[in-house]
C-alpha cells in the first residue's frame, strides 16, 4: 500500500471513530431521554412522549419486580382509553386484533351466543339452538357475571368475551344471573357457524309473510339478505317481518345497502365527527322489496348498524317497528391499526338518522351515551318471554302486525 494511502487512513481512524461514538451515544440517549439536558431534551423529544417514557423507565428500574415493556406499554395504552370514560372504545394489544379479526368470520369456538355490554358484565341477547350455552341453561337476557374466575364488572366486552371463548372441546365455567338470581355452569365450548341470515315463509291469515332474521351486519351481508328476500318473493310472500333482535350491529356501509332493499332514494343515515368529516349516506340502487308491508322486528340487543336500518326504515314511514326499545348507541368507532400490530378502536363520531335523531339519546358527553332517551322506541311493543321456549311472543306479533296491513 502506497506511504501516501497508509498516512491517509491513519488520519482517517480517529474521525470515523468519534462519529461512531457519537452514534452510540445517540442511540443509547434515544432510549433514554431522562439524561439529556433539558433545552436538548424538549428540543429532540415530544415532551408528552417524554413523560410517558420517563414513567415507563422508572417503573422498570424501581419496582420491586422486572415488568416487561409490552406489557407497560399496553397499561399504558389501556390507561389511557380508560380515560375517555367512553365504554365503546377499546385498546387491542396484537394478540387480541388478531382475536377481533378473526371474530368478523362467520364460524367461531365458543359456547355459542350474542351479547352485548352491561354494566355487570355481558348481556345475552341471542342464544344459538342446540348450542353449549343453549345446553348450560343460558338465556337471552340473562347477565354474564363471572368467567373463569373472574368478575366482569366493568370489563370491556372484548376481554370479557376473550375470557370466555377458547378451543373446542375445551371448558369454561360462568356465573350468570336469571331474573337477578345466580347461577353457575360449566360450558364445553364447540365450533359454532353462525349464518348471518336465516329465512321463512309463514302464513298468516291467509297471507304469506316473509320472516328474514340478521345476526350481524358483517362483509357480504346485503348480499345475503338480498338473495332471502328474492327467494321469498318467487314462493309467494307479499309482506316481510325483518328480524334485527340481537344484532350488534357491524359495518355501517352494510347498513347503507341493507336499508337500501327497502327504501327506494333518500338518506338512511349521517355521520357526524370532530376530526371526520360529515357524511350523508343515501339509499343505493334498486330496491328488493320497495312496497310490500313491513315491520322491523326489534329488542334491547338490536345496536349500531341494526339501529340505523330500523331508524331509517321508521323516519321514512317504510315499516313498523315492533318490539322493545333498541340499545341506543348513537356513536360508532374507527378501527386505527399499530405499527406493532395492535390496534385502537376509539369513538370517532355520532349517527344521526334520517329525521336528525341521534340514536344515543342526546348526544353524547365526555364520551359516555346519554341513555335518557336513548334507543328507538317500537311503534308497536312486544317482548318474547324466555320462558316459554316453544313461543316466541314477539315474532308472533310481528306477523299479526304485518298480517293486518
Amino acid at each position: 500500500m502506497p506511504s501516501s494511502l497508509v498516512s491517509t487512513v491513519r488520519r482517517l481512524i480517529p474521525t470515523v471513530t468519534i462519529v461512531l461514538a457519537v452514534l452510540a451515544v445517540g442511540v443509547w440517549l434515544g432510549g433514554h431521554p431522562q439524561w439529556l439536558p433539558d433545552p436538548v431534551r424538549h428540543a429532540f423529544v415530544d415532551k408528552k412522549a417524554d413523560d410517558v417514557t420517563e414513567a415507563i423507565q422508572k417503573i422498570q428500574d424501581v419496582y420491586y419486580r422486572p415488568i416487561g415493556d409490552r406489557q407497560l406499554t399496553d397499561s399504558a395504552i389501556k390507561g389511557m382509553i380508560a380515560g375517555l370514560d367512553d365504554r365503546f372504545s377499546n385498546y387491542f394489544t396484537p394478540k387480541e386484533y388478531a382475536s377481533f379479526q378473526q371474530d368478523q368470520n362467520s364460524s367461531f369456538s365458543g359456547i355459542g351466543m350474542l351479547v352485548a355490554q352491561d354494566p355487570k358484565g355481558l348481556l345475552v341477547t341471542k342464544v344459538y339452538p342446540s348450542s353449549p350455552a343453549s345446553q348450560a341453561g343460558i338465556r337471552a337476557g340473562d347477565v354474564i357475571v363471572r368467567a373463569k374466575g373472574r368478575s366482569l364488572k366493568g370489563v370491556t366486552s372484548r376481554q370479557s368475551t376473550a375470557l370466555i371463548k377458547g378451543p373446542a372441546g375445551t371448558s369454561v365455567r360462568i356465573t350468570y344471573l336469571h331474573k337477578g338470581k345466580p347461577h353457575t355452569v360449566t360450558a364445553t365450548r364447540a365450533e359454532i357457524s353462525v349464518p348471518m341470515v336465516a329465512s321463512t315463509l309463514k302464513t298468516v291469515r291467509g297471507k304469506k309473510i316473509g320472516v328474514v332474521a340478521l345476526s350481524q351486519f358483517g362483509s357480504g351481508a346485503h348480499a345475503e339478505v338480498y338473495a332471502a328476500l328474492r327467494k321469498l318473493l318467487k314462493r309467494g310472500a307479499d309482506r316481510f317481518v325483518f328480524d334485527l333482535r340481537g344484532n350488534g350491529g357491524g359495518l355501517v356501509t352494510e347498513a347503507q345497502l341493507i336499508a337500501s332493499a327497502f327504501i327506494r332514494s333518500g338518506p338512511i343515515v349521517t355521520t357526524k365527527g370532530r376530526n371526520v368529516p360529515a357524511q350523508t349516506l343515501d339509499a343505493t340502487g334498486e330496491p328488493v322489496v320497495p312496497t310490500d308491508p313491513l315491520v322491523v322486528l326489534v329488542d334491547k340487543g338490536t345496536a349500531s348498524a341494526s339501529e340505523i336500518v330500523t331508524g331509517a326504515l321508521q323516519d321514512t314511514k317504510r315499516a313498523t317497528v315492533v318490539g322493545t326499545r333498541t340499545f341506543g348507541k348513537g356513536v360508532f368507532q374507527q378501527v386505527l391499526e399499530l405499527s406493532d400490530g395492535g390496534a385502537l378502536d376509539i369513538t370517532a363520531g355520532q349517527y344521526f338518522t334520517p329525521k336528525g335523531r341521534n340514536l344515543g339519546g342526546k348526544g353524547v358527553t365526555n364520551g359516555r351515551t346519554v341513555n335518557t332517551g336513548a334507543g328507538i322506541a317500537p311503534d308497536v311493543p312486544a317482548k318474547d318471554d324466555p320462558e316459554t321456549r316453544t313461543r316466541d311472543e314477539g315474532l308472533e306479533k310481528a306477523l299479526a302486525v304485518v298480517a293486518a296491513k
